[in-house]
Order: C-alpha cells, then sequence, then structure tokens
C-alpha cells in the first residue's frame, strides 16, 4: 500500500511538472508545488492567496526562500502573480525562512506582511494586490523583544474601518496598527484564551504548548473567531477573552486517500490557514499533507464552512473535489456548497445544511459542473414545510443565459423531503450553471441537494 502510494505521488508530480492537467481534483488547489501557509483575500472580486512557499518535494526540514502571491477568478483555476524575495525586504539577503505571511488593503495601497522565521516580522507596500512591492521599512514591524512569545506568523484583521495585527506562538498577542499600517498604534495586548486546546494539546492539559503557531481572525455575526488551524474559539469582543469550541477538521472530515499520510501528532496538526468569505459563501484554506507525503512540501486545499444555529461550525470535509468545482457524477450536490447565491441563507436543518429563499427571487450559481456527458434531468430534494407554489429556473453561464430547463411546482405542506426532476436540454460534458427560484406564496422553500440523472 504504502509503495502504491509513493508510485501514484510520483506521478502526480511529474504530470504537474509537464504542466499536464487533471480535472478528477482541484483540492490541492495548486499542486505539488509547495503553495502553503495560506490566506486569501477578495480585492476586485478577485482571489488572492498570500503565502509561503516550501521549495522541493525533497526537503527534509522546512526550506522556505521567497514568498509568492497567486490569484483565480473562481477558486478553481490559478495564476501566479508575484514572488517577494528576502533581499528585497530588510532582511536584505538570502534566507531560507521564509515563514507565514497575509495582507491588508488600505486607502489605495496593499500591504504585505511576512514572517523572519519564527523572530520577526516585516512589510512592503504596493499599489496593486500583487505589487511591485516597495521597502517601507528598512526594519521590522514587530521585533523580537516586543514580547514575550515570538513575533511572527501574523494575521491581519479589519473591523469597521480599523486594522488589527495578531501574532505569537502558545501565546497570542494583538495591536492596533496605526493609519499607515506599517506602525503600531498601542502596545500589544494578550489574548487570554479559556479552556484552549491543540495539536499539542489534544485533551487541554499541556499549559506549555496549549496551542500552536499561526493566528487568525475573522467575524461572523458580530462574533469573533480567533483559531490557530483546525482549532477555535469565539469572543464577543475582539481583545477577547475567548472561549475554546472545538477543530473544524476531525476523524470523519476525510475522503478516502486524504487522511494520511500526516504530521506526527496526527491529522489536526499543521492546518495553518484562514476563513474567509466571498458571494455569501465561506471558506477555509489551510495546509494539507496526504498528497505529497512530506510535512516539509505542503499543500494548500480549500473546503466549505457551514455554521451551525449557536454560531460553532460543522466539521468540514477533506477530499479532492474542492470548491467552486463539482462532479455529477459523484452522486448529490449539496446545496449549501454554492459558488455564488443571492437571496437565499444557509441553515442547519434535521441532520445537515440546507438552503432558505429569503426572497421572492432567488439564484444559486455552480460553476465548472464536471461529468454531464448523457446527463438529461436534474432532480432536486426539497423541504416545504408550509407548501407553496415555486418555479425553477435552469440556465448556462449567466442569470441571462440559454434556458435548459424549467418547472414551476405546487408543493404540499410537509416535513418530509419532496422530489422535483426538471428535464434538461442543450447540456454540455461541463456547464456553469445558475438555478433561479421565484416565490409565488409567502411560504420559504428548502433546497437539500440535487443530482443528475440520464
Amino acid at each position: 500500500m504504502k509503495n502504491n502510494f509513493i508510485i501514484l505521488r510520483s506521478i502526480v508530480f511529474c504530470m504537474t511538472l509537464l504542466n499536464i492537467s487533471y480535472s478528477f481534483a482541484q483540492n490541492p488547489i495548486v499542486s505539488n508545488v509547495g503553495l502553503n501557509d495560506p490566506h486569501i483575500h477578495i480585492f476586485n472580486d478577485t482571489a488572492y492567496v498570500y503565502a509561503s512557499h516550501d521549495k522541493s518535494i525533497n526537503n527534509g526540514k522546512f526550506i522556505m526562500e521567497d514568498w509568492w502571491v497567486w490569484s483565480s477568478p473562481d477558486l478553481v483555476n490559478w495564476t501566479k502573480r508575484s514572488v517577494l524575495n528576502p533581499k528585497d525586504t530588510y532582511i536584505g539577503k538570502e534566507f531560507s525562512r521564509c515563514w507565514a505571511t497575509d495582507a491588508a488593503y488600505r486607502n489605495g495601497k496593499y500591504y504585505w506582511y511576512f514572517s523572519e522565521g519564527n523572530e520577526q516580522a516585516g512589510v512592503v507596500a504596493g499599489d496593486t494586490p500583487v505589487g511591485p512591492w516597495t521597502n517601507v521599512l528598512n526594519q521590522p514591524l514587530l521585533s523580537a523583544d516586543l514580547t514575550p512569545t515570538h513575533e511572527y506568523d501574523m494575521a491581519v484583521f479589519e473591523d469597521n474601518g480599523e486594522h488589527y495585527i495578531i501574532f505569537g506562538v502558545w501565546d497570542y498577542y494583538i495591536a492596533k496598527l496605526n493609519y499607515d499600517m506599517v506602525s503600531l498604534a498601542e502596545k500589544p495586548k494578550k489574548i487570554i484564551i479559556n479552556n484552549p486546546h491543540g495539536p499539542y494539546n489534544l485533551d487541554g492539559e499541556n499549559k506549555e504548548k496549549p496551542t500552536d503557531d499561526k493566528p487568525f481572525v475573522h467575524k461572523y455575526k458580530g462574533k469573533y473567531y480567533l483559531s490557530w488551524g483546525c482549532f477555535y474559539a469565539i469572543s464577543n469582543n475582539l481583545y477577547g477573552p475567548y472561549d475554546y469550541k472545538d477543530s473544524v477538521i476531525k476523524a470523519e472530515s476525510f475522503a478516502e486517500g486524504f487522511d494520511a499520510p500526516t504530521w506526527p501528532t496526527g491529522f489536526m496538526q499543521g492546518r495553518h490557514g484562514s476563513f474567509f468569505e466571498w458571494h455569501n459563501q465561506w471558506y477555509y484554506i489551510y495546509c494539507d499533507i496526504s498528497q505529497t507525503g512530506n510535512r516539509y512540501f505542503r499543500d494548500s486545499f480549500i473546503s466549505y464552512v457551514h455554521y451551525k444555529e449557536n454560531g460553532e461550525m460543522a466539521t468540514l470535509k477533506v477530499d479532492g473535489i474542492g470548491v467552486g468545482n463539482y462532479q455529477a457524477k459523484q452522486g448529490k450536490i449539496e446545496a449549501e456548497n454554492y459558488f455564488r447565491a443571492e437571496g437565499i441563507t444557509k441553515q442547519e436543518y434535521i441532520s445537515g445544511f440546507v438552503i432558505k429563499t429569503t426572497a421572492k427571487k432567488s439564484y444559486l450559481n455552480f460553476p465548472n459542473v464536471k461529468g454531464l456527458n448523457g446527463k438529461s434531468k436534474i432532480e432536486f430534494q426539497v423541504y416545504a414545510p408550509q407548501g407553496g407554489a415555486f418555479s425553477f429556473d435552469i440556465k448556462k453561464d449567466s442569470l441571462n443565459g440559454n434556458q435548459i430547463g424549467t418547472q414551476k411546482v405546487s408543493l404540499k405542506p410537509t416535513k418530509q423531503i419532496q422530489t422535483i426532476t426538471i428535464n434538461l436540454s442543450s447540456i454540455n460534458s461541463t456547464e456553469n450553471l445558475y438555478i433561479l427560484l421565484e416565490e409565488f406564496s409567502e411560504n420559504q422553500l428548502l433546497i437539500d441537494s440535487f443530482s443528475f440523472l440520464n
């Protein structure tokens, strides 16, 4: 089994070197190039990943000689856009510990923050999300003697027009940035986390290493989420205190072939990354080594994030399909895993999640739907607890694209799942599908999933 894995890994790596594309998977987002420690920001309706770069699949330790920016219009197709060399920063020389980064935008400028190993942190600035970059400080923004922790692996968080920098290992610190984005407006403050767990502290008893490095902060429905890899805590206040909640990755997360190999302490170690929102959908991008087999040559995966009614995040799925990318042959496609949507909300329902219409007219977009050869029908699994009349229009490429299926239905009030089947015409093997919904009553429709039939 081990030999088969090594052979498969070598084949995939050679395909990458030869620039051969393969469409059966989208995770990793960029395969076998060492893209890791990823933070995604959405600028001008484009996704930019600011990342570290493991040098080689032959690495026997962390060798990271520069930082990268890649961009994508759809989270599926990625292009390398920018490289930052340490000699072009205050470091001023070749350097092999170019650790995690993050980026921010303010007043027409983009700021790219970077780690000098596990010691200090700096910043460069540019007029575009991909530079060119200017060394605005000839010294670290976060110096090694600033706090009791190590000043690296930073996250930059914007809240109500103000920016904050969060950094450290085991203990995290936070400070507000000045309007210039390259200096601190205050002395960093320690963030208190109640009952923390982490990859070295699975039972909550390790007081020496309670969390991890690589903190990150995001906000959802007025709550602040502080994460370190796949572990997270929640607070009503940005500065804390935070209450530890859970890990978003568990044993049941993994599709076949994605649960091993992994890090020395297990599959929850090393999941450095970030949470982000785009088009009314939430995602988590994170490190993975299941396809490279080498903890020193990491890939980046993206998974959908769904929030429970109590604000906690549901266990996410780790697989090769990824996001913004759908396989008709996989069976049912979960409606909550859309790429773009308006007039809907995601809702925890029965044993999973559904999308619920919140407007008279709404839509869902599923681009890159593959494996449609021979498919002639689409079948929806829906709930209509109050019943009602609804219409479905299936279009290609845009909201005003060619209609390939339509149906108006009257549904009886029931808590049981109901099936709606719509004939499709003029469908290609790969499509960018828009599902347009209209309500003809005050009642709301809940869509659980859909699948394609011959």
